[in-house]
């Protein structure tokens, strides 16, 4: 759970960064965006937080289950509570994600849940696979990969997947190598406009799983690991509080900095990089006497319909 957390929050720092000049209509958003940004961050991380949410519904029921013996409208609560909040994020934040998640569960993931781990696994290929075929943008992507991930929780593979460094190691490789491939038929190939949309889409798509899978295996180095999960798996524990948190600061300090309209990309950066320090510092603050984030305990208050304790007990506290 410690590396699903760390991947999580490896998800965060990408994602910050493409956040603030959409929101912040830093016009063109891409068209004048630094050549790094364009090519390693821009719809690089936004899939690794898709599947994560789809793991994190899947261990979820699973959990509910063993409480009661209808754990499904526990995860329709879930779904509609984020579903508000995403509502009241796109706000501040047009075309923020929250929204197209609950929407997304309640109409694909609900009714799939009755199926088995293997069929799961089966229609979310299928699912993204269509995602990438169809090349209507990131978001094409999120039904098949919510699919996946909640089948990856059904069947063990989430939790069973940091411990297989060899098979990441190889997946990191054969994603790059597909993602390479990809660019220079986008760049390079002079095919039709659709084609490349598409060729792009699976360019963003196969980094995505490149970085994911080469993060999980760097995990498993004994000090570098235990380096990256200490400083992430916090940061990815309140990954909803993060997330939110993050909207707030960028849309209050972007607009007092000028971002607005402009292409400061390197005042951009510097803010992005300065709200993740910031969160970095609290996060494993904050886990070190409450249980959940804020935003993380109102939403599980929400689900189960109690007040829920907060605070770590002492006992709890030794053993994080």
């Amino acid at each position: 759970m410690h590396a699903l957390d760390a991947l999580r929050g490896f998800a965060l720092c990408g994602i910050i960064f493409v956040n603030i000049p959409q929101t912040l209509d830093m016009m063109p958003v891409l068209g004048d965006a630094p050549e790094v940004l364009r090519l390693f961050v821009v719809g690089r991380f936004y899939p690794i937080f898709f599947l994560l949410f789809g793991v994190g519904f899947g261990l979820f029921l699973r959990s509910a289950a063993k409480r009661t013996d209808r754990p499904r409208p526990l995860l329709v609560r879930r779904l509609v509570a984020l579903g508000v909040v995403g509502a009241l994020h796109h706000l501040l934040q047009p075309g923020e994600v929250l929204l197209p998640f609950a929407v997304t569960g309640l109409l694909v993931l609900l009714p799939l849940s009755f199926c088995s781990g293997r069929v799961n696994l089966v229609v979310g290929l299928l699912l993204t696979v269509l995602g990438l075929v169809a090349g209507v943008g990131g978001l094409g992507l999120l039904p098949g990969l919510f699919v996946l991930g909640f089948a990856f929780a059904q069947l063990g593979v989430a939790t069973r997947l940091p411990e297989r460094t060899t098979a990441l190691v190889v997946s990191s490789v054969v994603a790059a190598v597909v993602a390479a491939g990809s660019y220079w038929v986008v760049v390079h190939s002079g095919a039709a406009e659709g084609v490349t949309r598409r060729v792009g889409l699976l360019f963003s798509f196969s980094m995505a799983a490149a970085y994911a899978a080469a993060f999980l295996a760097l995990l498993a180095v004994p000090v570098l690991g235990s380096a990256l999960t200490a400083l992430l798996a916090p940061l990815g524990r309140l990954a909803l509080t993060n997330y939110l948190s993050a909207t707030l600061l960028f849309v209050a300090l972007g607009t007092a900095l000028g971002l607005p309209g402009s292409s400061h990309w390197a005042v951009a950066t510097a803010l992005g990089a300065g709200i993740l320090l910031a969160q970095a510092v609290w996060s494993p603050l904050w886990t070190r006497h409450f249980r959940y984030g804020p935003a993380e305990w109102a939403w599980r208050c929400v689900t189960y319909w109690r007040w829920l304790p907060a605070r770590v007990a002492p006992a709890d506290g030794a053993s994080r």
